[in-house]
This record gives C-alpha cells, structure tokens and sequence, in this order.
C-alpha cells in the first residue's frame, strides 16, 4: 500500500471527506479513507496516515509482538473486530493522551496509528501528519473566563500554528458574541475591537483592552476601522458570504483566521476557493463542527 495515504475523517464528518476526495477513494474502512496522496493534504483530514502497510497477523500475540518490533508508540482506530483490535491494544505500550495548556510545544515522540482491516490483517502507518491520537487535540479547558466553549478553536489553531497575536497587536474579532474569542485575545494582551449584533458577555465586554462596536460585520468598512494586525471571524454565514467579506479586507488586515460553518450541504466550491489563497491554510480542527478554519497567518 505504499502508493496510497489513509485520510482519517473527524468523528461524524466521513461524507464530507469522500465528496472532497471523490473518485481518489480506493477503499473505505469506516472513517479512514485510503486514496492516492494528495499535497496539501484535504481540508477535511484530521489526521493522514502516511505509506501505510498491512501485516498478516496469526494470533493476537503475533500482532502485538510485530506492530512493538516496528516502534514503540500506537494509536488504535477500532473500525472493525473491536475485540480483537482491543486485545491487541492491550499488549502494546501504553500512550498517555493528557490533556494540554493551550500554546504547549507539540509531542515530538513518533506516534504510529493502527487499525484490524479484517480477523488477521493490521493497516499501520508509522508516519502520521499530526502528533496527537487520531488528529485530535485536548486542552485543560478553561471553565470560568470564556463565556463560550468558542475559545478551544483559537487555542487548538494558535497551539498548532505556533503562531498567535500579542500585545500591542490591534485586531478584529467579527461575529464575536458572546466573546469566547474576544476573551482568548485579550488574554493575549491585544487590544481588540469586537464586532456582533448580539451583546458580548458583561465580563469580556468590560476588559480593559476590548472595544465593542454593536453592529453587522458586514457592514463596517475597512477605510473607517483602519489598518488591523489580525482580522478573526466566526460569524455564522454562508461560506461565500464570508469570502466576499475577506476579500474586501484583503488591504487592511495583515493576518486571518476565520471560519467556514456549513448550513446542510457542504460547499466545497467555495472552499476551494480559500484553499487556493497562496500561503494560507484551510483544515478541520479538533474543536471544529460542520466546519472549517481558514488562516493566513504568514511568519
């Protein structure tokens, strides 16, 4: 299998990674797709299992005694005989997946992942795109300041990113009630105009460092609001809403991070089109529902 990459899809979200890989597909197990490598990878891989192999198994101890001679750390996707596929675990060494503070430095310890295909064959990959289990990042969350759960979405892109605003920044925050992310970048020291129709949360509204313009995203201008470091977006629209928005941004703002929430269908179109953006990044985070987060961070 070495021509081929497995595509792992986030929890709940398998179909959106087959209509973006389409007819590349070779083979599915459950929510792990094998299909010809692709660079840059979809936006809809949580995590890419790399070349991976298969290995003939004769027992469970034969499998546990092959995957330890390859290297040390596994992650097991059960897809199929989970018995088996848990017995086998069982006997492997195991992988402490603790939570982390936001803005850690990554695991650098290999971390290969597996899966039974069928009763004596094992799929593994010992080359991983993400150091985390099944491309999934954990935080020790934060439950009194934010006022949503809105805020693990920054912390997961700024940890991976290793990229993340600071004082003296000036940056945007559009669609920001009730303040999660307006929180997050006032904790980083910025100072941040926050925009939303809907009020922000009365402790977020009255840090220091916060500006609260009630009013559409949509309908500020870039000429009045000035030059700004970064310009942040969860707001709910339709993803070609959002695109005509960036756009019109593009002159004014120096960094992006925004989101692409889908309303029924998926709208790989115009994700594309921000895919295509030179040195910009489209994924699905950990902390990500039926949608996208799109950077263009530069360095």
């Amino acid at each position: 299998m070495t021509a081929l990459h497995g595509y792992l899809a986030p929890e709940g979200f398998t179909e959106p990674l087959a209509e973006e890989l389409g007819d590349a597909v070779v083979r599915r197990h459950g929510r792990l797709l094998l299909a010809s490598p692709r660079d840059p990878a979809p936006a809809w891989a949580q995590n890419v299992w790399r070349d991976p192999r298969e290995l003939p198994i004769a027992s469970i101890k034969d499998a546990s005694r092959q995957l330890r001679a390859i290297q040390r750390n596994w992650v097991l996707l059960s897809e199929a005989e989970h018995r088996r596929a848990a017995l086998i675990d069982d006997q492997l060494p195991h992988v402490s997946a603790k939570p982390i503070a936001p803005y850690s430095e990554l695991p650098t310890a290999p971390l290969g992942s597996w899966t039974l295909l069928d009763r004596d064959t094992v799929l593994c990959a010992t080359d991983c795109a993400s150091p985390f289990p099944h491309g999934e990042v954990r935080f020790v969350e934060d439950k009194h300041g934010p006022p949503s759960r809105a805020y693990l979405k920054l912390w997961e892109l700024f940890t991976l990113e290793g990229v993340r605003p600071g004082p003296g920044d000036r940056v945007l925050d559009l669609g920001s009630a009730p303040g999660g992310w307006t929180w997050v970048l006032a904790s980083l020291g910025c100072d941040v105009i926050s925009v939303d129709k809907a009020p922000l949360d009365t402790k977020v509204a009255a840090l220091p460092n916060v500006t609260f313009l009630e009013q559409s995203a949509f309908a500020l201008d870039p000429a009045e609001v000035g030059p700004v470091d970064w310009l942040l977006s969860d707001v709910i629209c339709y993803p070609e809403r959002l695109w005509r928005l960036v756009e019109r941004w593009r002159g004014a703002a120096a960094r992006f991070a925004c989101t692409l929430k889908f309303q029924g269908a998926t709208d790989h179109a115009t994700a594309a089109r921000f895919a295509a953006v030179e040195g910009s990044r489209l994924r699905h985070l950990s902390c990500n529902r039926h949608e996208l987060t799109w950077s263009l961070l530069g360095r």
